[in-house]
């Protein structure tokens, strides 16, 4: 996408979401005027008028925005007779900005505001968990061996014939805490995956909850406590490190931590100190800082002493498996409101799938509205004739023109065929595999129907998104269009462009004569000697095509460019052509240098003389010419009398 496209993007995003442009969501939006055949509303005008006006220092009035106005429809009416519209890239880009912007929409708000809910509650407590994991053959899809192995552990614990201690030191692949009894200790919310995290909270102290698959493998949790949360404190540290070392040198660890224990206790600067001793590089350079965390972040001793700690309180030395600490801790604060944790809650759901909740919620709630009807008995059919075989060339064949539906969605059909045409590229392990997939399809396929009619009925019912997805809409057709007709032909048509300088001569003058020529750069004499010699052999009727073709033959050892420039603007063609100072170089690469075919002109001789003023004055001039033709070419036919009333009801605010 082009960075002016992004920028059509993200401005019609932006007035979007804060609603400053709102159009009135009148039921009666009359047609203010028809342009080749189309109409646009009332509505449509005033959100491009009052949005255009607040861009503007000096509004415009009705009338005068109109004609721009009609001028722009033309453009997009032009954009649309020329098939832009239907091309594969404005549809992508045109589809995926329409489906992003109506997301917020399609989603159940119970649903979305329930797990919002459930989460912030969680972040309220601290649990106290064990737990046993197993791990998952994923390539199995569902591991039943697993599962099985798990339930039974499970079954046993339940049952009283192993401690849940003795089994997770038997059994958990989790070596760190299976040596400890499966004991993770006080988890706050937010730490792990949210499958392991709702168990933890949804299990009651003293029970185990049931098999849980974390996306890491299987689990089951023992809760064996819970306590309100902390919320976080800030604190800083002096580490003096002592992981890896023999028993000597972490004495001598030790004896260090303690004597810089002394010196704070009897007043020195913990930020200053924590700079010059502490072993700790990230955090030693900010005075040992940490910032802010909540519990759980921190190793387990780290985080019992800073926790516990007052604000202001310098802690003794303690150990970690890191090394020997001092904390300092400086402040604290409880758990956020709702408010502010709320966009960080809907970070966290979006990443774990529970965004996906409120959306698969909102288009079933539409399924009877639009007639949704699966077809059990034609699944279950297709499901047992192919589990039975395996997923080859010629399953694949049949299944590719196999017509029986699976699914409808009104009058729509959704067959065999059209569910594993989306998964065509994949690869089954066999016929049950290819089953399951497109199953899977057929839903996915439903819900596409749904969306798109829930979007249809959407851009009917709301004017405000409507008007913005038309603007959006139009800008990428008016970009195209405009840069066809204008912005891109006035750059390639150099014979135009020519003649219109020419034409125009006398709006283009300077007031100081100019250098006019290239100036070749390199490491030596010599090679700048040999450039020049190439150069006379080249011809420099189109300055691109010539400084190519010398850059190609010489490469990196030489430089070559283009120069327009008066006395006073370049010190290089000061020196060159109006006597000034040989300058010193800049880069030392490029200590020689010569002009080539250079001389002093006194008023622009062509249109690149110019730079870009030329190019820009052409540009003006074939968009003139192009809105004369368009004018011409499609019929526009404005409401007299609904313009007056919408001139009237502007001229009261």
């Amino acid at each position: 996408m082009t960075t002016m496209k992004k920028l059509i993007l993200s401005m019609a995003a932006i007035s979007f979401a804060a609603g400053a442009f709102a159009a009135d969501n009148n039921a009666d939006d009359k047609v203010l005027m028809k342009v080749n055949g189309r109409d646009v509303k009332v509505s449509e005008f005033l959100y491009l008028y009052n949005k255009n006006n607040s861009q503007q220092l000096q509004p415009q009035s009705v009338d005068d925005y109109v004609n721009m106005f009609v001028d722009y429809k033309l453009k997009v009416a032009d954009a649309e007779a020329a098939g832009i519209d239907t091309t594969a890239a404005f549809i992508s880009e045109y589809t995926k900005f329409r489906n992003e912007l109506a997301a917020p929409y399609l989603r159940d708000k119970k649903v979305e505001d329930a797990l919002l809910d459930e989460a912030y509650s969680h972040m309220k407590k601290d649990v106290n968990v064990s737990h046993i994991m197993i791990p998952v053959n994923r390539s199995l899809g569902v591991d039943a061996r697993a599962q099985a192995r798990m339930d039974s552990i499970r079954a046993a614990i339940v049952a009283g014939e192993i401690s849940f201690e003795d089994a997770a030191a038997k059994y958990s692949v989790d070596t760190p805490t299976a040596q400890k009894g499966g004991l993770m200790g006080w988890l706050p919310a937010g730490r792990f995956p949210w499958a392991f995290e709702k168990a933890s909270y949804d299990t009651p102290v003293g029970s185990i909850s049931p098999v849980i698959d974390s996306g890491f493998g299987l689990h089951i949790v023992k809760v064996n406590g819970e306590r309100p949360a902390r919320g976080e404190v800030h604190a800083a540290h002096i580490l003096k490190m002592t992981r890896d070392l023999p028993e000597n040198q972490v004495a001598a660890q030790k004896h260090s931590i303690d004597s810089i224990y002394n010196v704070l206790t009897a007043g020195a600067d913990f930020a200053e100190v924590a700079r010059a001793e502490s072993q700790d590089p990230g955090s030693a350079r900010n005075g040992g800082d940490l910032g802010w965390f909540g519990g759980g972040v921190m190793v387990a001793e780290f985080d019992s002493v800073a926790f516990a700690l007052a604000d202001g309180e310098i802690s003794h030395p303690f150990a970690t498996s890191f090394g020997y600490h001092i904390i300092k801790r400086y402040d604290h604060r409880g758990v956020e409101p709702f408010d502010q944790a709320r966009e960080k809650l809907m970070a966290s759901m979006s990443r774990d799938g529970r965004a996906d909740e409120p959306r698969k919620a909102y288009l079933k709630n539409l399924e009877s509205k639009y007639n949704v009807t699966m077809l059990k008995a034609n699944s279950m059919a297709l499901n047992h004739r192919l589990s039975y075989i395996p997923a080859d060339s010629a399953t694949l064949a049949a299944v590719a023109v196999d017509n029986m539906p699976l699914a409808r969605v009104g009058e729509k059909e959704i067959t065999v065929a059209d569910a594993f045409a989306p998964i065509s590229s994949m690869s089954f392990a066999n016929g049950a595999s290819l089953a399951a997939a497109i199953d899977q399809s057929v839903q996915t396929l439903v819900d596409n129907l749904l969306t798109e009619k829930a979007i249809s009925q959407l851009e009917a019912d709301n004017v405000d998104y409507r008007n913005l997805i038309n603007e959006y809409r139009d800008g990428i057709l008016l970009f195209e269009i405009s840069n066809n007709n204008v912005w891109d032909r006035a750059t390639k048509d150099r014979d135009g462009l020519e003649k219109f300088f020419h034409d125009n001569a006398s709006r283009y003058t300077w007031d100081a004569p100019r250098f006019k020529g290239y100036v070749i750069f390199a490491a030596n004499d010599s090679i700048l000697n040999e450039a020049v010699k190439y150069a006379d052999t080249v011809s420099a009727n189109d300055p691109e095509a010539f400084v190519a073709d010398v850059r190609k033959q010489f490469g990196k050892n030489i430089k070559i460019e283009r120069v327009i420039a008066a006395k006073g603007e370049n010190p290089i063609t000061d020196y060159l052509a109006f006597g000034g100072d040989k300058p010193e170089a800049k880069n030392p690469r490029w200590s020689s240098y010569a002009a080539y075919k250079g001389r002093v002109i006194d008023a622009p001789e062509e249109a690149a003389d110019v730079r870009g003023a030329a190019a820009t004055d052409y540009q003006a001039q074939l968009e003139q010419q192009w809105l004369k033709q368009l004018r011409k070419r499609y019929p526009v036919k404005i409401d007299k009398k609904v313009l007056k009333s919408v001139r009237e009801s502007q001229l009261k605010k």
